[in-house]
């Protein structure tokens, strides 16, 4: 089972940027994995590679595919597929910095997620299975997906500063049951968005949720409120908010402005996100505040505490010493874990772990950048992650996260339980 051949290509990911997928060849078996891309991303995160040159506005990965076809594959050639630590080590020791600027982290984590392919393919195991023996865990549940409806912020061209608005079917009894309520959801706030602002309302975002003409959350909120009554299904479902604050925060006087010309401070933001939990049916709020205000984060998660969870993104990127600084700053409860962000399987295993032991939840995240790669959903239900956040019901590299978690569950049988939350 040894590493015989590895090779890298360019493809496109969901918004038309190039991107990288990966082959890793043993005697025996053959994986592939292609990498996902972020718009909003933290300072914070690990180093995307790209050429910067003419092609594809400079967005060419032909850089770190040579580093994939080169350095990587010399290094890794003989090692056992099955030790992924060892290989994920290797890697990031070759790279020799700490954020993978060398080789980019987009040419380590496909390495990385199609070794795991290969190692799964080698013992003739799904990949969750797989993962979930790399990661200690044998029981495994479907986790809550959390339904991107409505788009705001960087992924879409309106005026509404947070980023994204999200259901989550938390009383579903199952995981498909939980899709059948995403998708009727989404279709009524569909209808309704064409009978109140008209067809061009129904455009989607990048994550597949509807972009339409407001400036305010409390717009989008009495939508989604409207399309949850209209459904049927409101008692099943909750909201989450992923504001991305990050995006609207100005440092010069740092003041966040959340639309319709509204400034607020740090601690005027708190207030305003409690009014909203107290309002609305929300659950989770996401990067409420700007990615290094991990006092904020305190002070909000105290606020609501026993209503609504608060999950760091940019203020956590995957990374374990970020994750400590927040444990011991009270900052958050919840990890979105994006395996982009720190660019290996076992460091992203690491950081889940280290969130789980210290009594915080964990979302395994898409980027708004996808491929049609449903390895996220694998991940989820290897790490018992209990959420994950999926984009819409809508676009392929969207759908085909919930298709492959309904064959999971389909695989699973009687045995496997939907997370509660």
């Amino acid at each position: 089972m040894k590493i015989q051949n590895i090779y890298a290509r360019q493809v496109l990911d969901s918004r038309g940027n190039p991107t990288i997928e990966v082959d890793v060849f043993t005697k025996s078996s053959i994986g592939s994995a292609a990498v996902p891309s972020g718009a909003s991303t933290g300072k914070h995160e690990a180093y995307e590679l790209r050429d910067k040159k003419k092609a594809f506005h400079g967005k060419g990965v032909l850089k770190a595919i040579e580093n994939v076809n080169g350095k990587l594959a010399k290094k890794l050639k003989g090692m056992e597929i099955d030790e992924q630590r060892d290989i994920d080590d290797a890697m990031v020791k070759l790279d020799k910095t700490d954020n993978k600027k060398r080789l980019g982290a987009n040419a380590i984590l496909g390495v990385s997620m199609a070794c795991t392919r290969a190692g799964a393919n080698s013992y003739n195991l799904h990949l969750h299975e797989y993962l979930g023996a790399l990661y200690g865990n044998k029981e495994f549940v479907l986790p809550v997906p959390f339904a991107n409806i409505i788009n705001g912020g960087v992924h879409a061209g309106n005026e509404l500063k947070f980023q994204e608005f999200m259901i989550a079917p938390v009383k579903a009894k199952s995981f498909s049951e939980a899709v059948q309520i995403v998708s009727e959801v989404y279709h009524e706030l569909k209808k309704l968005l064409e009978e109140t602002y008209g067809k061009q309302a129904t455009s989607v975002g990048d994550e597949g949720g509807f972009a339409p003409p407001i400036n305010t959350p409390e717009e989008a909120l009495d939508l989604i409120e409207a399309a949850l009554e209209e459904s049927g299904h409101k008692r099943k479902v909750r909201i989450a908010i992923d504001a991305a604050a990050s995006e609207f925060y100005d440092k010069k006087t740092n003041f966040y402005e959340v639309g319709n010309g509204k400034h607020y401070t740090a601690s005027e933001l708190v207030e305003y996100y409690a009014s909203l939990v107290n309002k609305y049916r929300i659950i989770s709020i996401e990067d409420p505040f700007h990615e290094d205000d991990f006092e904020s984060f305190a002070a909000l998660r105290g606020k609501v505490a026993g209503k609504a969870q608060v999950v760091g993104d940019d203020l956590t990127v995957t990374s374990v010493e970020r994750i400590k600084h927040a444990i011991k700053m009270g900052s958050c409860n919840v990890l979105l874990l994006k395996v982009n962000q720190i660019g290996t399987i076992t460091e992203a295993m690491e950081a889940a772990y280290l969130a789980q032991t210290n009594d915080w939840s964990v979302m395994v995240s898409h980027r708004s950048g996808e491929t049609e790669d449903p390895f996220i959903a694998d991940l989820a239900v290897a790490i018992n992650a209990g959420q994950i956040k999926l984009g819409a019901p809508a676009r392929g590299e969207r759908t085909s996260k919930y298709n492959q978690l309904l064959r999971i569950e389909e695989s699973l049988g009687k045995k496997v339980k939907y997370a509660k939350f």
